[in-house]
């Protein structure tokens, strides 16, 4: 058996003759910093200069003494905010002297109930030095007495009391905490009096004689779980409050025209086809529509199919069973699997495979599958948002996407306007995009000089939102106080007219007048005319290159540094072989 610290060995709880043996727990036992969480390791065991919270002596302590029950005045206390919970921060500090080994310093408030004054003292020793705030009661009256006064984070009772039992003082915790944990002790322990404190909500039981290390780590167990319960709480609060409506900025009509959209579409269980070019914030839009939907207490699952490779992305998107291939030692759920009751979203779905193709379209009709190696089908109830920054129409022409899974897809597409179509919502993006990033590198928030937001509105913003994003988190780092035009580190300013049309210029003429995009038909969406000046600029780029080797195919190739059969193509495309 283990030594008390400072005295001989002991249990507490042992037989009723063995209570005068309790004056072994020296003053050594309470060389300890109750305030700091453990004792230092520089201090000796029998030092009498024993510290409490806020480095108070012991001897100015003692100066105000408590009532029988009550900690000492100027024991380990509670803030306000620790109060309503209980359990006040833990320190640590060095390992504790003695044989008893680190013992974590909670110093949370326990309710101590045994009727035997001499047990009841030895037990608040042990507790005391461990760092606790101790309340003692002798009795089923005293115990509601304190409940009606303090708000224990412990409760630590005898089975056995003079008006009643543990399992009063159980119920009675339990009535003014349903949360506190309750420990139950009895010399009479049994297989019964276990299975029934466990049923009316204890913790755990322990049967006398009392192991003092044993007792210690089952209360600091319990007040860590107290403590996980408390930090639960409150990140579901927090998370309910993140999953509300993301932030979604701008005040361009375009932009509320989609929000409007996508509000009315939350209500239902329609598939979304979210369409727009990358860095517009497809998931954002997902977000936004699945934290509207019904399904906002159910999870979000989002996956880009385009950042997996085609191998790895089925056993992602229908997980696998155990010995499914090589390495397959258990099996895996996947993201249909993780989604069930909320929302899947499939980013850049342009990217998949046929094979994939036909496998998804059959989860969307069924909402059932098998896993990898599995045989047994897969139930699912989950609601699929897809984006992707393609034309899927071209690509249903030209047999590189299912046509009928288009369909089944594109129940309500809904296009993301890109930046350069909203340049009106740059200043209020601008300001979001400086105050968040000021915070993450801990700086002020630097403002936008006049020069530098004329520079952000007259830019076209290929890369969009993110680029954006990207760009005033560079200013942040590299400004003081005021980001001027030098710290945006934009490549030469492109300002778009009324007509969406570079620096001013008509669609026909560029700086030096040479009909540039003449011949180019700029009629329908952005994604067709950026395909149209695409396939211009590329046969204008191959019959350059032509030109230059004398129409030496190879080196043409090679100038390009495109495959040479790739280029052989292009060339039957466009009608430049010579028949």
């Amino acid at each position: 058996m283990q030594s008390v610290p400072g005295g001989s060995p002991h249990a507490f709880g042992g037989a009723a003759g063995s209570d005068t043996s309790n004056n072994a727990l020296t003053p050594g036992l309470r060389n300890t910093h109750a305030g700091a969480g453990r004792p230092s390791g520089g201090e000796s065991p029998g030092a009498e200069s024993t510290v409490v919270a806020g480095g108070v002596p012991a001897g100015a302590a003692a100066a105000g003494a408590a009532r029988p029950g009550e900690p000492p005045a100027s024991g380990p206390s509670l803030s306000a905010a620790d109060s309503a919970t209980g359990v006040p921060p833990a320190a640590n500090v060095g390992p504790t002297s003695g044989r008893r080994g680190a013992l974590r310093r909670v110093q949370a408030p326990v309710l101590l109930v045994e009727d035997k004054s001499s047990l009841r003292q030895m037990l608040r020793m042990a507790l005391d030095a461990a760092g606790h705030v101790v309340f003692e009661a002798a009795d089923v009256a005293e115990v509601r007495a304190r409940l009606e006064r303090h708000r224990p984070a412990l409760v630590l009772t005898d089975l056995k009391l003079p008006d009643g039992d543990g399992f009063d003082v159980l119920r009675a915790a339990k009535d003014a905490d349903p949360d506190v944990p309750v420990i139950v002790m009895t010399a009479y322990g049994g297989v019964q009096e276990a299975v029934r404190a466990m049923r009316e909500g204890a913790l755990d039981f322990l049967a006398k004689p009392i192991d003092p290390d044993h007792l210690l780590m089952i209360v600091a167990r319990a007040i860590d779980q107290r403590r996980l319960l408390n930090e639960n709480l409150l990140l579901k609060e927090e998370l309910a409050r993140r999953r509300g409506l993301p932030d979604i900025i701008g005040e361009h009509e375009a932009l509320r025209a989609v929000l409007a959209s996508l509000t009315r579409a939350a209500d239902s269980e329609t598939t979304v086809l979210l369409l727009g070019e990358s860095g517009t914030g497809k998931e954002l839009f997902a977000r936004a529509l699945h934290a509207l939907s019904g399904r906002a207490s159910g999870p979000f699952v989002p996956i880009n199919c385009a950042a997996i490779p085609e191998p790895l992305l089925e056993s992602e998107l229908f997980g696998y069973e155990k010995g499914a291939f090589t390495g397959a030692t258990a099996r895996k759920a996947g993201r249909f699997e993780l989604a069930h009751r909320g929302t899947l979203f499939l980013d850049e779905i342009g990217e998949l495979s046929l094979t994939l193709q036909a496998k998804l379209l059959r989860v969307l009709e069924h909402q059932t599958f098998e896993r990898l190696g599995g045989t047994l089908p897969v139930d699912i109830d989950v609601r699929l948002v897809a984006a992707t920054n393609r034309d899927l129409r071209a690509a249903v022409t030209t047999r590189q996407f299912r046509e009928d899974l288009y369909f089944r897809l594109a129940v309500l597409p809904l296009t993301i306007p890109p930046l350069r179509e909203r340049l009106s919502d740059v200043p209020l993006l601008a300001q979001h995009f400086l105050v968040a990033a000021a915070a993450d590198q801990k700086k002020s928030t630097p403002s936008l000089s006049p020069a530098a937001l004329e520079a952000l509105q007259a830019y076209h913003w290929p890369g969009n939102v993110r680029e954006l994003e990207n760009c005033l988190e560079r200013a942040v780092i590299l400004a003081d106080g005021i980001i001027q035009p030098g710290h945006l580190n934009l490549t030469a300013p492109v300002a778009a007219d009324g007509n969406g049309h570079a620096n001013g210029q008509s669609a026909a003429a560029s700086s030096d007048g040479t009909a540039t995009f003449a011949g180019i038909e700029l009629d329908g969406t952005m994604d067709q005319a950026l395909r149209r000046v695409l396939r211009e600029v590329e046969r204008r780029k191959i019959t350059l290159a032509l030109a230059e080797t004398g129409g030496d195919t190879v080196r043409a190739a090679r100038l390009l540094r495109i495959p040479s059969r790739l280029l052989a193509r292009r060339m039957d495309a466009y009608g430049m072989r010579e028949k």
